[in-house]
């Protein structure tokens, strides 16, 4: 079965290799309600709100229908999120719409170029309705982890093992690489650099040059400091082995920029992950912990290692501990695999740094995953540790810094509140009556 879609190097797929044959042209089946890709998402009466409002949730429940028959022992369920008044928004925020189809994206016979969920996944995607894209990208952790875990693991085995057939896996990836591509129009995405020497509302330099010494402040339209975030995006027709990093990270990127659409048990799926890409459970992921805080007046060295106020520490055990029980127990009801260590070059880490980052600190997130991205972000310092890699070393401990402050602040306002509730609960006594003697 062979993937194709429209412009903007557009990926194709044989299920021959790992590759995908750009010189396969032969278009993708859309039958069973899949949408063409160049159909226009609004039909021809797009100017009518009433009509494109009423076409985008006939396509909803379409897909969610198709969807059902791919997977019949949740028909009932599936069914009945179609006939809510938001499919979309319903399929996506179904936990139990998302167990079923992370099961079945696990089966070790999943990913291949005949894959009717990966099928599914990518006419999705290309329905251009953006209740139905979120849907696909809430299932991109999932999907990015299996894909790089077997590419990984067949790579570490015997050389005669044969590449695993994932082109229904890389057909998903490519879809939202080459739509990002066409976003970014070839362009890099850069930040502006303030220029410290200058001043601005929130600060003075210390010692601001003067414009005889710097002919460059003499002027006025000089250009600022520009840093590239990304580089510009190459148009890709295949998931080369130079170029897989680039690929799943701009998908986990794109990810990124709907994080707040998506659940958390998306999230959750996604810190997990992380930690097994990172495939560091050496006790050095705890070291910045110990010794890089400030040490407590109660804090003593004994002959059995470090004692005293070590409460953060303890903490981040306990997470460390529960983590792994909820890794276990989730995975046996489920039957999730678990991920592999894989290289982590820049371009796969950066985007996932900035997820965990929203796990870490984002509004709205439940103890859970912000449990689990702790557990994850420590033990990418550690893998950056063994690494030597200065660059994710940095943004790894700076992560690691605000979650602690974060903790510590969440712990001395929980402190605060429960010494001002026992106060106000506390009944006072009742003063004696003063009595005055009066001498006569």
């Amino acid at each position: 079965m062979d993937f194709h879609h429209g412009p903007v190097g557009s990926p194709s797929s044989s299920t021959s290799s790992t590759e995908i044959n750009p010189s396969n042209s032969t278009s993708f089946n859309h039958q069973n309600g899949g949408p063409a890709p160049h159909r226009n998402a609004a039909g021809a009466n797009n100017s009518d709100p009433m009509h494109s409002w009423w076409e985008s949730i006939s396509k909803a429940r379409t897909r969610i229908h198709l969807l059902s028959t791919l997977l019949p022992e949740t028909s009932s369920v599936l069914s009945s999120l179609a006939d809510s008044d938001r499919p979309a928004r319903s399929l996506l925020l179904s936990s139990a719409a998302y167990s079923s189809i992370s099961s079945s994206l696990s089966s070790p016979s999943s990913g291949s170029g005949d894959d009717s969920l990966c099928q599914w996944l990518y006419d999705t995607f290309l329905s251009a309705d953006p209740e139905l894209r979120l849907v696909v990208l809430c299932y991109i952790p999932l999907l990015s982890s299996l894909y790089l875990s077997r590419i990984h693991s067949s790579s570490t085995t015997s050389a005669i093992s044969p590449t695993p057939n994932l082109a229904g896996f890389e057909a998903v990836l490519l879809v939202l690489y080459s739509s990002e591509v066409k976003a970014r129009s070839g362009k890099p995405v850069l930040i502006s650099i303030p220029d410290l020497s200058q001043p601005s509302l929130y600060h003075s330099p210390r010692n601001p040059p003067s414009n005889k010494s710097n002919p460059i402040n003499n002027n006025p339209s000089s250009r600022p400091l520009v840093g590239v975030l990304s580089p510009p995006l190459e148009p890709q027709m295949a998931v080369k082995s130079t170029k897989r990093a680039s690929i799943v990270g701009i998908a986990l990127d794109c990810y990124y920029k709907q994080i707040s659409q998506m659940p958390n048990w998306s999230k959750l799926d996604f810190c997990i992950f992380s930690a097994d890409w990172a495939g560091q459970d050496c006790p050095c992921k705890s070291d910045f912990d110990d010794f890089t805080a400030q040490k407590p007046d109660n804090f003593t060295e004994s002959s059995n290692g470090l004692s005293g106020d070590s409460r953060g520490h303890n903490e981040i055990e306990d997470v460390v501990e529960e983590i792994r029980h909820l890794r276990i127990e989730g995975r046996d009801k489920e039957l999730r695999p678990q991920g592999v260590r894989i290289p982590l070059p820049w371009e796969l880490l950066q985007p996932a740094l900035r997820i965990l980052g929203h796990c870490l600190l984002g509004p709205l997130i439940t103890e859970d995953v912000k449990d689990a991205a702790s557990v994850a972000i420590r033990s990418l310092y550690a893998r950056a540790s063994h690494d030597l890699n200065p660059q994710a070393i940095l943004a790894t401990r700076s992560l690691i810094q605000l979650d602690k402050r974060a903790r510590e602040a969440a712990a001395a306002a929980a402190a605060a509140a429960a010494s001002a509730t026992s106060n106000a609960n506390t009944p006072s006594k009742a003063k004696k009556p003063e009595i005055l003697l009066v001498s006569k």
